[in-house]
């Protein structure tokens, strides 16, 4: 018996000496005068002297917070491990978007994401500070906010992924918040046009970026996600596209997170053998 409790008090210590660790990392945002929580996750080997680290940023959706997926998918700890990466998950606030707001100057999360985020990261941590080596992904609110800023932004994100993202959502002129930022539908179409994912094709040239989305064939973002994905076939732009059945669900980010990881991974090794 005292013998077992050994064994099961190595294994333990084992395991948590090898194992991911969860920071909290504090970022103040100059475009938006506030202080903001980021969780971060690195790597077991984290600091291994020499090494620097891929980055993925994970956007949590509409009502969440920093901590939203560490709570929806807690295997992503796992996944900073298998894969070696730094993974981050900024407070997007409950329901920016992700955008600059046209009405509300003091939601600027493009800004805040694309340029302070990321700055901080790779001043406090070890990273490879670089396109090739910086994903983006995210569910529902968070799938829009990824695509729309790495169609954005494809000198700073190399790739890109989504799920069950409100790629278009200018169905739901009542919802989450959105006339808030945007003003309502009917008075300010044109910001709602020109902050919508499936408006932001024309910014793709089929080579700046690499880029995944999908969605559960019972989502109500379904009919918009396919919608983006014709576009793109129009225009020939490369893209992956995945549809399966499920909802808007935590089960579905669950299982959906583990192959965007995959396919993080493949770019970030791919990219890397080149240089």
């Amino acid at each position: 018996m005292k013998r077992n409790l050994a064994l099961l008090l190595f294994f333990c210590c084992s395991f948590q000496l090898f194992a991911s660790k969860v920071d909290t990392l504090l970022v103040y945002s100059e475009s938006m005068n506030k202080t903001i929580k980021n969780v971060v996750i690195t790597p077991n080997s984290y600091p291994e002297k020499g090494k620097l680290y891929s980055v993925v940023y994970l956007l949590h959706g509409a009502g969440g917070n920093h901590k939203a997926w560490l709570e929806k998918a807690p295997k992503i700890k796992d996944y900073a491990d298998v894969y070696n990466v730094i993974l981050v998950c900024p407070d997007g606030h409950k329901t920016s978007w992700y955008f600059d707001s046209p009405k509300e100057k003091h939601m600027r999360y493009e800004t805040y994401i694309s340029k302070e985020l990321i700055a901080e990261v790779d001043k406090a941590y070890n990273t490879k500070a670089n396109k090739e080596n910086r994903a983006i992904t995210g569910y529902s609110m968070g799938g829009h906010g990824a695509l729309y800023l790495a169609f954005r932004h494809t000198d700073i994100f190399g790739i890109a992924a989504s799920m069950s993202g409100g790629v278009d959502v200018r169905g739901f002129p009542l919802q989450w918040e959105l006339s808030l930022r945007l003003g309502k539908y009917a008075e300010h179409p044109d910001n709602w046009d020109k902050n919508m994912v499936i408006n932001q094709v024309h910014l793709l040239n089929g080579k700046n970026l690499k880029f995944l989305f999908d969605c559960g064939t019972g989502d109500f973002f379904y009919d918009a996600n396919v919608r983006l994905h014709k576009k793109l076939l129009e225009r020939r732009i490369p893209h992956d596209y995945i549809e399966r059945p499920g909802g808007h669900t935590n089960k579905y980010w669950a299982n959906s997170i583990k192959y965007h990881m995959v396919f993080f991974n493949d770019f970030f090794n791919n990219s890397n053998n080149k240089n």
